[in-house]
């Protein structure tokens, strides 16, 4: 059945010329984004605190304290 469903799609792809430049295009972003959400991007919430309610009061306070200063208060 995955034989099959893999020879459909090798099929489909190998006659299409703009399709494999928007798969290249798609895998490239993917590549982009993995090493940016693994790498570069630092899991500040999970490793600054231990529970779930303390992630969401920190997430809350903070987007209370941006609007406020941006002026946004009413």
């Amino acid at each position: 059945m995955l034989k099959k469903i893999y020879h459909f799609y090798r099929d489909g792809f190998r006659s299409m010329v703009l399709g494999r430049t928007l798969w290249k295009i798609i895998l490239i972003k993917l590549a982009v984004l993995l090493v940016l959400a693994n790498f570069v991007l630092p899991n500040y919430l999970n490793r600054n605190f231990t529970s779930d309610t303390q992630r969401a009061e920190h997430v809350i306070d903070n987007l209370t304290v941006s609007s406020k200063t941006n002026g946004n208060e009413h």
